[in-house]
């Protein structure tokens, strides 16, 4: 594995300067005091608030050196650049692009990126993004800390606006991509609507190196619509599903995943995941794909993509007391993500079939809307009962029907002797909704209330 950069290699590479000793090599980059490592480098970005104003909070908590636009009367050495966020990008860039491997993915998608950016590594055996570093800012983060030595690099890259994931790919020139999906996630940022996602979306593809490839679920009309445009017209567009890959003989195994065929033009590989729900299944298959089309050996991808675990806030599933199941998808929610979800709890074994969830965001004004044929959908589904918190959840309850409760916010849904404890024992509960309402909260609590087996 490669050294990280020097002060001095780095700032040759965002073309900035050093002030005090250029040979130190931070431990890696920062851009939150909050969440800073002794022997991170802190770069101070300029956005709603200036990061200058806490660079003096970064160095008492152990930050190794500064990236700065003007120089800090502080003890510790700095870079000193004109623009701090062009310059992480930068550093970035450069890491990736002297210790590039033979293979860089990028996978996007409106739900399901960051699970299926699991298996892909897990595929590949690559070196990947850690937790949702897929902006403009925690991408190049992640990447200046690359140590090189693999043969793939998987890159999660999201957006909520146009134009951002063209940045990443600037960044992140990529071999080949795949997206999971195109829904309405960020709809409210898009005057064109969903053609205006998938646009944003299609930037991955549009940024792949001439000759690439990517991959998509074939029954999405909008990743098809994507394949049908002229600046897709460079990279080879593999659907998925039908024809040449197709998904064949899935089984559900309960608590301990799922199990499928993926059908090629050359054979047919089983496969089996310890992701549970159908909608797994088809991420796993994009991941096979894809890992296929770049040479990787489908022994090696069968065997990589068994070893992936779901993690807390995405899809980890917890055994409750009394036979029931608690599935953690707390991390965030979407329309698609939800409905996926609930399909994959009723296909457990249990009592009662009910879902705890916070409103979702960024939906523009059809948000009421969506949110009532959500709930509609949960219950055509087979869930039998809905706790619903947020802005929203008048709206999901209603579409729902009389068998679901609305509460404000957490704290009623809590302590009201409807809410939460009203949950029947060895029910298998859903929990899922936005960041922005920290569904994690139901989970912890019926964790510590329900009993773990």
């Amino acid at each position: 594995m490669a050294d990280l950069f020097s002060l001095t290699e780095a700032a040759s590479r965002v073309g900035g300067h050093v002030e005090g000793e250029g040979a130190l090599r931070p431990s890696a980059l920062s851009i939150d005091t909050r969440t800073i490592q002794p022997g991170e480098c802190f770069v101070a970005l300029r956005a709603e608030r200036d990061g200058h104003a806490f660079a003096a909070t970064a160095v008492e908590k152990g930050a190794s050196s500064l990236l700065v636009d003007h120089a800090l009367p502080l003890p510790v050495p700095q870079i000193v650049v004109p623009d701090t966020l062009a310059a992480l990008q930068a550093w970035g860039a450069a890491r990736l692009a002297e210790l590039r491997p033979k293979a860089v993915f990028g996978v996007t998608g409106s739900v399901g990126k960051t699970s299926t950016k699991e298996l892909l590594a897990g595929a590949t055996g690559a070196w990947k993004t850690p937790g949702n570093r897929n902006n403009t800012l925690g991408l190049p983060q992640a990447l200046a800390s690359y140590p090189g030595g693999f043969d793939a690099v998987v890159l999660e890259m999201g957006m909520s606006t146009p134009g951002e994931i063209r940045r990443l790919t600037q960044i992140a020139p990529l071999d080949f991509g795949l997206i999971t999906n195109i829904g309405t996630a960020h709809l409210e940022n898009f005057r064109e609507g969903q053609m205006g996602i998938a646009k944003a979306k299609g930037e991955l593809v549009a940024g792949l190196r001439p000759g690439g490839a990517w991959a998509f679920p074939l029954e999405d009309r909008w990743c098809r619509w994507v394949a049908e445009q002229p600046w897709a017209a460079h990279a080879l567009a593999v659907p998925v599903g039908e024809g040449d890959f197709g998904i064949a003989s899935v089984e559900s195994l309960g608590p301990k995943g799922e199990r499928f065929t993926l059908r090629t033009p050359d054979y047919a590989l089983p496969i089996q995941i310890q992701l549970c729900g159908r909608h797994q299944v088809g991420n796993a298959a994009l991941a096979a794909v894809i890992a296929l089309l770049a040479g990787f050996e489908a022994e090696g991808v069968a065997r990589g993509l068994a070893t992936v675990a779901p993690e807390p806030g995405r899809g980890r599933l917890h055994a409750l007391k009394g036979g029931g199941w608690l599935l953690d998808e707390s991390y965030n929610a979407s329309p698609d993500s939800i409905q996926a979800c609930a399909a994959a709890l009723v296909e457990l074994e249990g009592g009662e079939p009910v879902a705890v969830l916070g409103s979702m965001r960024e939906l523009g004004p059809e948000a009421p809307a969506i949110h009532q044929a959500t709930g509609a959908a949960l219950k055509r589904i087979g869930l039998s009962r809905c706790w619903a918190f947020g802005e929203f959840a008048r709206d999901l309850a209603e579409g729902f029907g009389p068998d679901a409760l609305a509460f404000p916010d957490f704290e009623p849904l809590r302590d009201d002797p409807s809410g939460l404890g009203a949950i029947p024992p060895g029910a298998r509960i859903l929990v899922k909704g936005s960041r922005f309402w920290r569904s994690e909260r139901v989970v912890d609590w019926l964790l510590l209330n329900s009993g773990v087996d």
